[in-house]
């Protein structure tokens, strides 16, 4: 599908005494080196070099050197120049002569160098000669039937002879594959025989116009060469030979086979020349010298008999992507696709019939860039210029180009042109995807198409044709069914646009511009479509040659730009003019607008002007954005002058999208901006909806955005449409935008799009027009469609979050301002909300959209079920039947257990039989209930349906309202419904006392002491509380009840010791030595118990107030000591865990950064050296599956999925081990931590007690013991206030927290794995320092 665009086309006028005689490349000065003579009047051999200044706007034709060469055999009337080969690294020229002798010319010859030297000679003389392509051997055929093998210092290292026993070399082996007589023909004659024999066996006879010469062409990698000559005279053979001289295959015979050869480049295909008698064969050959393909050269047969066709040869370029074939006068550019070969452009010259052949050459390089000569003294000229007296050298330049219609909305119906010689096959993509090489139109033009056009769309499509003297216009309609096929509108010769004509562009609809280069430089002709036929107006815009490297015509939306190359580097884009305004005779370079300037040479150029958002509202600001999007022969992708890709194969424009291809098979979106905010995403097509895989090797043909289809072309040719996510997307963002809301409807349905984002990408805007939506999209299913795929998600912000990021705060803003919430919030309100917009806007249409009204309900969330039946038994009572299709699609939306229950839920017997009868109940079930159901009375009807429903709540109501008080309680207490009953009988008290006697015995049941002994308390029942309050140990409630009984003194103090007692043994001293002291009036035991609780003061106060001071020295002195005791010990073991689990814990830290393996897993190898190619991967068996760190990271996959820890009793066992924290254990770590964590909160307790005892220690005179017992304590706290920092800090291993989000979906494994993965976990979670309580020191102690 792509074409050859010309864009530069030099050429030298030789002086006319000289004789050209072949050609090369320099490839390291961009120049050409040709040889002039020898000649049958003079031997003399000149050797220039041409280049083309264009820095100094200057071109000539330098001389390197010149020698005499008499041909030293008598059969030749001159020496003949074979093989011309330049070498940029020794600046030395090889020139090969058929006479025999090797001349290597030096430009900078060394001392003790001659500047012209024959380096060697072949006295029987020479044939072919051809270097191989890493110029290290030079393969040469003499004229003695010998192939030669010379090395760069022109050693021979391989004589071989090509003998006619060569022939028996290969016995060739076809099936025929593919041909017609292996194809099936029925039962007859020819069925019998052997499909692997042809017809007519070829005996390899010589063309008539064969010329008896040798070829030599080697493979693109220099493993072997061809070399093609005639055996005898009797056949044309292929020999094939390696590197080192080893014939390796010979050519099937082939009858009419000619001397011209050429090895593609890839090495899979050898190309010649079969002539029959009525047509002219490109055939093709494989290594082993079997036929492989041909296509027939399209030649008259009186042209292939006595005119230009009498003599060809061919040349594939560096890329194998385009075959050179050359005859005497002209060369055809042949590509080929889906195995089809295109011509895609023929270059003819005027040359006469004494010149013996044309010379071309391909550059070693570039694989689109040309040279060609012609060898012979007789004038040569292009076909346009008459007046040359004197041979002329040319260089050529092509790029590959897609013609390819509008890009734009509407007008994108990717209409494709393809040039095939005289042949423009058409396809308008959009309407008939034709696989090359087919097309829906072919177009016929009388000679060889150059360069076509396409312009419009729909009804007024108009293509232009341009060959090489005349230029059509067609027009085709796209909008009749079926497409008809183009029209002619007129034609007119190109002989005014003074020039070979190169491309064609339209202006506007009646205009035409051609662009054509002559001797001088460039020039733009206008034509103009009258209503009668087509018109030059005028050739003007001239570029002088000394300026213009390379032109080329692009659009500025729809205007024509030329853009051309400067010292080739910089390519400028200059608009020509606006439609309908033509060119003026004074037209000139001068008068052209800069549009933008790119840094380098681009092959290929887009230009784009935008509306500009961001200045549309500023004075003196642009409101355009014009840029320019240059692709270099290189890869690099500009966008004026900033680069934006260096791995870009193709590139397309739309006005909202740049798209490109790159060598990683990736295709990519980039949003229009202006240059310097244009965001190039990332190579990550998982995540970013502007990246997406493609099959390697893909391009791109055109775009099509108004149905956001892609066509991409395979490197086999064939054609694949894709829809890419981010045109979809773009498409239907735009179409919301835009309140097209069908049109987005359809395409989300038909690209299976989430249609949230219908709503989620402007959310206000869909609410205001739910009216409208409903009208656009009409359909009652599509709305279905539509409601029942709501989600709370906001699409627009995970899903589908859009990547223009200018826009993104704005939408950001908006969501928050419909929702009321933090932007990308999912808002619970989001499906209610918009169900209830449709419900507002259908009750109008309730007549048509009665099922939509269903479904809007039906979707809620949760689901307005009842609504919905209600609607129903609405219609049942119109119309029965509407009604029942009403029913069939509420229970094709919702489960029918569900809507039978909720029908029920109504009290609406008919309503419910017919959802019973739309499921699969039994009829001899639900039948009988609802006969029964029919028969009760109301409220006990209501009662046995929610009861049946197990709505006992609303039961509970219906037998209230029946008024029978015992079914009541009996029902509540079933249930359970303690408190709706007390709300029921709130205003009933005498009810109350006895439903709250009963859930007061429940709460007992229940272990809710305290609300039981409250509930006790509410109906007096003393005792009962007293008892509840008891087992709640709420000793003041409970006594006081007890005291309200009343009790006896004896029970009430047996009733107060037992409370004692058991406060004593939840360690609530101070409550407990109250009772004692209150209700049973002992001093001493109280004061002991508040000695204990470290309450010093309230033990000397009761003792005081009771006049007991011999009880102070007995019970409180000894408490201090004892509290001392007890209390010192503790300080000195917490002292002592410090000490010994902060170190330790410091070490563990260091080890396992320093020695990760020894730190998780021990030396699992003992110490044993291991070899370095044995594998130390853990297999199934291993008892360390993972690698080093996932075992216990499981960073990087599952943790041993055939490991051990499996069972849960190997997880309990592991528990057991982390509850432990022994000692080497990878649990130790977390161990230590917690226990340093516990540490500190005991201390923190202990802080007031021990305030408490320092305090009472000095009160009893005890200075030196509180003295002590201080300092412990502030150096313990002291401890713990320097360890925290350490002993609570990040968790995470070295280079986890990077790792961490790429694995963040891996599972939990089960069993002892999964208590290893909790404790790495929690060791790798930042724990919360605790806070050090600070210990308030007595001042009354001296230093």
């Amino acid at each position: 599908m792509r074409n050859l665009r010309n864009t530069r086309r030099d050429h030298f006028r030789t002086p006319g005494d000289l004789v050209l005689t072949a050609s090369g490349w320099d490839t390291e000065n961009d120049s050409i080196i040709c040889t002039f003579g020898p000649t049958r009047d003079d031997p003399l051999i000149q050797l220039k070099r041409w280049y083309h200044d264009l820095e100094e706007k200057k071109e000539s034709l330098e001389n390197i050197a010149s020698w005499d060469a008499p041909c030293p055999l008598p059969d030749l009337e001159c020496d003949n120049v074979l093989d011309l080969r330049y070498f940029p690294d020794s600046s030395t020229t090889c020139v090969v002569l058929a006479g025999g002798d090797i001349v290597v010319v030096r430009e900078a010859p060394s001392d003790g160098e001659d500047k012209i030297e024959i380096v060697g000679s072949v006295d029987v003389g020479i044939s072919a000669a051809a270097w191989s392509p890493d110029e290290e051997l030079l393969a040469l055929v003499t004229r003695a039937d010998t192939l030669l093998y010379m090395t760069k210092d022109f050693d021979n290292i391989s004589s071989v002879t090509l003998a006619e026993d060569d022939l028996k070399v290969s016995k060739h082996v076809s099936v025929g594959w593919g041909k017609k007589e292996t194809q099936f023909k029925g039962k007859g004659v020819k069925a019998l025989r052997d499909p692997t024999m042809p017809e007519k066996v070829d005996k390899g006879l010589p063309s008539s116009h064969d010329d008896k010469t040798s070829t030599i062409s080697w493979r693109g990698d220099g493993a072997y060469v061809a070399v093609n000559s005639s055996q005898a005279s009797t056949r044309r053979v292929i020999r094939v030979y390696s590197r080192e001289g080893v014939l390796d295959g010979v050519s099937e015979p082939v009858d009419g086979l000619e001397g011209a050869l050429s090895w593609r480049p890839e090495g899979n295909l050898l190309a010649g020349i079969q002539r029959f008698e009525d047509r002219v064969d490109v055939v093709f050959f494989e290594r082993n010298g079997l036929r492989h393909g041909q296509f027939p050269l399209r030649i008259e047969t009186e042209e292939m008999t006595y005119s230009w066709a009498t003599s060809v040869t061919l040349k594939w370029n560096v890329d194998s992507s385009i075959l050179a074939v050359c005859f005497r006068d002209r060369f055809q550019l042949w590509t080929m696709g889906n195995y089809h070969y295109y011509m895609k452009q023929e270059v003819v010259f005027a040359i006469p019939p004494s010149h013996k052949r044309l010379i071309f050459e391909w550059n070693p390089e570039l694989p689109l860039v040309c040279t060609t000569t012609s060898e012979g003294k007789t004038p040569m000229s292009l076909s346009f210029v008459r007046s040359y007296n004197t041979d002329s050298i040319h260089r050529l330049e092509y790029v590959i180009h897609v013609d390819v219609g509008s890009t734009i909305s509407p007008d994108d119906y990717g209409v494709i042109s393809v040039v095939d010689g005289k042949e423009v096959k058409l396809t308008p993509l959009r309407l008939a995807n034709v696989p090359p090489p087919m097309a829906l139109y072919e177009v016929a033009v009388e000679s060889n198409v150059v360069n076509t056009a396409i312009y419009g769309g729909g009804s007024n499509t108009k293509v232009a044709v341009l060959e090489r003297d005349r230029l059509s216009i067609y027009q085709w309609n796209l909008k009749t069914k079926p497409v008809l096929a183009p029209v002619l509108l007129a034609s007119a010769e190109t002989a005014a646009c003074q020039g070979y004509v190169q491309q064609v562009v339209f202006l506007d609809d009646e205009q035409v511009l051609v662009l054509a280069a002559n001797s001088s430089g460039s020039t733009v002709s206008l034509f103009r479509l009258t209503a009668t036929d087509l018109r030059h107006f005028i050739t003007s815009l001239s570029i002088p040659l000394t300026q213009s490297l390379c032109s080329n015509f692009s659009r500025l939306n729809n205007i024509p730009c030329l853009h051309f190359s400067l010292s080739g580097r910089v390519t400028f884009a200059r608009a020509i003019l606006e439609p309908g305004s033509g060119l003026s005779p004074d037209s000139s370079r001068n008068a052209w607008n800069d549009i933008c300037i790119l840094p380098k040479q681009t092959r290929e150029v887009k230009i784009i002007d935008l509306w500009n958002k961001h200045t549309e509202n500023k004075p003196g600001h642009a409101k355009s954005l014009t840029m320019a999007f240059g692709l270099t022969s290189n890869g690099s992708l500009y966008a004026n002058s900033r680069r934006l890709a260096k791995d870009c194969t193709s590139f397309l424009v739309t006005p909202a999208h740049l798209i490109f291809t790159t060598t990683q098979h990736l295709l990519k979106f980039v949003h229009m901006d202006r240059v310097e905010e244009l965001e190039v995403p990332p190579d990550t097509p998982e995540i970013d909806e502007r990246c997406r895989s493609i099959e390697r090797g893909a391009r791109l043909l055109t775009v099509m955005p108004s149905i956001s289809a892609l066509v991409l072309q395979m490197p086999r040719g064939n054609l694949e449409t894709i829809y890419p996510r981010a045109l979809v997307l773009a498409g239907i963002r735009q179409n919301i935008d835009e309140k097209k809301y069908k049109k987005a409807f359809l395409s989300c349905r038909s690209h299976r799009v989430d249609m949230n984002i219908l709503h989620d990408h402007d959310p206000e805007s869909f609410v205001k027009n739910v009216d409208l939506f409903v009208d656009q999209v009409g359909k009652v299913e599509h709305i279905d469609l539509f409601l029942s795929q709501l989600r709370e998600e906001d699409v627009s912000k995970t899903m589908y979050k859009d990547t223009v990021m200018r826009l993104q705060p704005e939408l950001d803003t908006q969501n928050s301002t419909v929702y009321g919430g933090a932007p990308g919030h999912f808002s619970n309100l989001k499906i209610n909300n918009i169900c209830d917009a449709f419900l507002e806007a259908l009750q109008l249409r309730a007549s048509t959209n009665l099922q939509n009204i269903i479904t809007a309900h039906v979707c809620k969330s949760p689901p307005d079920l009842e609504a919905g039946l209600l609607e129903v038994a609405k219609l049942q009572r119109d119309d029965a039947e509407e009604a029942e299709k009403a029913v069939e699609h509420i229970c094709f939306l919702v489960d029918v257990n569900r809507l039978y229950d909720n029908a029920l839920g109504l009290y609406d017997l008919e309503l419910a039989l017919l959802i019973a009868q739309q499921s699969q109940k039994d009829p001899r079930e639900y039948l009988p209930f609802l006969q029964k159901l029919q028969e009760l009375p109301s409220h006990r009807k209501e009662f046995t349906i929610d009861d049946y429903l197990g709505r006992y709540t609303k039961a509970l109501t219906h037998i209230h309202a029946i008024n029978d008080f015992e079914e009541f309680k009996l029902y509540m207490t079933k249930h359970k419904l303690y408190e709706d009953a007390l709300h029921i009988y709130r205003r009933q008290e005498d009810r109350i006392q006895g439903l709250m006697g009963l859930y007061a015995d429940y709460l007992l049941k229940e272990a809710e002491y305290r609300k039981a002994g409250i509930a006790y308390e509410y109906i007096r029942d003393y005792a009962s509380a007293s008892e509840a309050y008891r087992l709640a140990h709420l000793w003041r409630e409970a006594l006081s009840c007890a005291g309200l009984i009343p009790l006896e003194e004896a029970q009430l103090q047996s009733f107060a010791s037992t409370i004692a007692g058991s406060l004593q043994e939840l360690k609530d001293y101070h409550s407990a030595a109250i009772v004692l002291q209150d209700y049973l009036h002992d001093l001493e035991s109280a004061a002991r118990l508040f000695c204990k609780g470290y309450f010093y003061a309230n033990a000397i106060r009761i003792l005081s107030i009771n006049k007991r001071p011999e009880l102070i020295e007995a019970v409180v002195d000894a408490g201090l000591v004892e509290g001392m005791g007890t209390m010192t010990e503790l300080l000195a073991e917490c002292k002592a865990q410090i000490n010994a689990q902060v170190p330790r814990l410091r070490e563990l830290r260091i080890k396992k950064v320093e020695e990760p393996l020894a730190f998780y897993d021990g030396d699992v190898n003992d110490g044993m050296d291991i070899p370095d190619n044995v594998s130390l991967a853990a297999t199934d068996a291993s008892t360390t599956g993972g690698s080093l760190f996932t075992r216990y990271t499981n960073r990087t996959g599952t943790v041993g999925t055939n490991a051990t820890r499996r069972t849960s009793k190997n997880r309990r066992r592991e528990e057991r081990k982390r509850a432990r924290g022994k000692k080497g254990s990878v649990y130790e770590e977390e161990y230590l931590v917690n226990s340093v964590g516990r540490l500190i909160d005991r201390v923190n307790a202990v802080g007031d007690e021990v305030g408490r005892l320092v305090v009472g220690l000095m009160r009893r005179g005890m200075r030196e013991r509180a003295k002590a017992v201080e300092g412990a304590m502030v150096e313990v706290v002291g401890l713990c206030r320097d360890c925290v920092g350490e002993v609570f800090q990040s968790e995470s291993k070295v280079g986890q927290e990077e790792e961490k989000p790429k694995n963040q979906d891996v599972d939990r494994p089960t069993g002892g794995d999964g208590v290893l993965w909790d404790s790495m976990e929690t060791s790798q979670t930042r724990k919360e320092a605790p806070e050090v309580k600070a210990f308030e020191k007595l001042a009354l102690f001296s230093r």
